[in-house]
Parts: C-alpha cells; structure tokens; sequence
C-alpha cells in the first residue's frame, strides 16, 4: 500500500470487482459469499442476490455483516485488503431508487448491463442489497491491519 492508508484503501476498493461478503445464520453458523459490487462513498456497499441465496436469507435474521476486498492474484508478500464492519440490508422503497442508480451506473462501466427496478422488484428474481461500514481496516504489504477512516 502507498504511504498514505487511505489512499491505499481506497485504491484497493476501486481496483476490484468482488467483495466476500461474511455473513451468519441464526444459530450464528458462519457463510462467506463472493458479491460483484458497486459502491458510494466507500461507505455503501451494494450487490444484487436472489433472495433465496444463502447470504440473503442470512441478512434477513441478522443483518451485521463483515467484508473483506482483496486482489487474489498477488504473491503473499504483496497482499493488500480492506476489511469492513457493516449493517446491511434488502433496499425497498426511496433508498431503492438511489441504490440502483449507483449499482446500474457500475455495471455500465464495467461492461455489464444497465439494471433498473424492475430488475430487482417482483415479479423479478433479484433484489438490490446494501452494506453500510461501520469501520474500515487495511492491511499493507507486510504489515499489520490498521484502522482507516474512508468517510
């Protein structure tokens, strides 16, 4: 990461386009989902999930959630992440609209599809899910995770 933790966070979101997502059941048994993601802010977090995945029906019992973002292709030495603490729920209602604007926007760039309400309202089988941090940690090449303010 450069000298600057931020920077390097920030860098480290923007450069990829998954986030695992960590989630738990009601009995508190552990899942860890691979997402494709959008984000606003480095604070809102979003992704689109059947609501009959895993993940999703975990969200519905508790919504605390944990998230790392991380390049999978560097050499141990060179690793670099951002953990995060969120809440995160299914949007509906106005936060539905902003949401999706986001989301939509980098799928777009990313080459994929626009996705409008329809794409994630009944009768479809998506629904817009967003995480919001709570706290943010970074882990540098060869050192120890610090926590970094990216609001």
């Amino acid at each position: 990461m450069s000298p600057d933790p931020i920077a390097a966070a920030r860098a480290v979101i923007d450069s990829n386009s998954y986030l695992t997502l960590g989630t738990a059941d009601e009995t508190g048994r552990p899942w860890v989902s691979p997402v494709w993601f959008a984000h606003s802010g480095y604070r809102d977090f979003f992704w689109v999930s059947s609501p009959e995945a895993q993940h999703s029906r975990n969200l519905a019992t508790r919504p605390e959630v944990s998230i790392v973002i991380f390049d999978s292709q560097v050499a141990p030495s060179g690793a670099e992440a951002v953990y995060i603490s969120a809440q995160a729920e299914e949007l509906s209602g106005d936060v539905l609209d902003a949401g999706i604007e986001v989301f939509s926007k980098a799928s777009v760039a990313d080459g994929l599809p626009a996705y409008s309400l329809d794409d994630v309202q009944e009768p479809a089988g998506l629904r817009l899910y967003r995480a919001v941090a709570s706290e943010h940690f970074a882990l540098a090449q060869g050192s120890r995770r610090s926590a970094v303010d990216l609001t």
